[in-house]
């Protein structure tokens, strides 16, 4: 019998039936933002546009899509209540003028307390209306010579997993440093798709970023489309980027190393099932 990791499976032998769309076209944003929400808001759309025109159907700005300030506490002056203010606006309008599934990166909102915000990813359907939220559970903190961040100063996490059914499956919401929890991905239960949108530090997106991404789309068998900051800001930090999109073989598909750009590709459901089919691994699971 061969060893059915020796080669990835080909999706060529389990055709879906002609009348059940089971390939969507897929994109995730790379940005370089600044302290401008209007300039940020501006590259975003233009963007998006670009991405709904190439057939994406589905597109994820990276995190702090609309903000990169020169300090941390920056984020206070536009944090907005939910279903309020002008950045959930642009969400819900690009999503409806585009006609996409749009993932918002994240947003700062309102928290329990005026000393800290939630870091949050809004979700909205082709017709504009908000289809999920989730707020960062896993809140990043690393000391390495000049570098020195701890998110937990100004924003508060959140406490639940979070999914949302697309046309062609589960999606399953993370944000950034929750890349490195796995138990936060099997709490989602079957996805097609994570998503990840990221600001990766340039010294911890060299390390680990794609081992990381890989590893999740492998362990869970689905697709992982992660968009992410990439390039230098104007506060001073380097992003890594890499934006990418990865199968459930562990394969990338699209990869966008620095500067801004549209990572698009496709979602394939027939693969999907031929890779747990050839190395039923999520049938497996003992642990749950």
């Amino acid at each position: 019998m061969s060893d059915p990791r020796a080669t990835p499976p080909s999706s060529a032998s389990l055709a879906s039936p002609a009348a059940v769309q089971t390939v969507w076209r897929i994109a995730a944003l790379q940005m370089v933002s600044t302290p401008d929400v209007e300039r940020n808001l501006a590259d975003a759309e233009r963007l998006i546009a670009e991405a709904a025109a190439s057939g994406a159907q589905l597109v994820l700005l990276p995190e702090y899509f609309c903000f990169m300030g020169q300090h941390e506490t920056d984020k206070f002056t536009l944090r907005e209540t939910w279903r309020e203010g002008p950045i959930q606006r642009f969400l819900a309008e690009a999503a409806r003028r585009y006609k996409v599934w749009l993932i918002g990166g994240t947003l700062p909102l309102c928290a329990s307390d005026v000393m800290h915000v939630l870091n949050s990813t809004l979700v909205f359907d082709p017709q504009g209306n908000e289809a999920a939220r989730y707020d960062k559970i896993h809140l990043f903190s690393f000391e390495k010579g000049e570098e020195s961040f701890d998110e937990a100063r100004t924003i508060a996490p959140g406490h639940d997993v979070r999914t949302f059914d697309a046309p062609f499956g589960r999606v399953g919401l993370s944000v950034c440093y929750d890349l490195r929890f796995p138990e936060l991905y099997r709490r989602m239960g079957d996805c097609a798709l994570i998503v990840v949108p990221a600001a990766f530090t340039h010294t911890t997106g060299r390390a680990h970023w794609e081992i990381l991404l890989r590893a999740r789309a492998i362990e869970n068998q689905c697709y992982v489309l992660a968009a992410a900051q990439g390039g230098k800001h104007d506060n001073g930090r380097r992003t890594w980027g890499h934006s990418m999109l990865v199968d459930p073989w562990g394969e990338i598909l699209a990869l966008q190393d620095e500067g801004p750009g549209v990572v698009c590709g496709e979602l394939d459901l027939a693969r999907q099932d031929e890779v747990r089919e050839s190395l039923p691994a999520w049938r497996h699971r003992v642990l749950t």
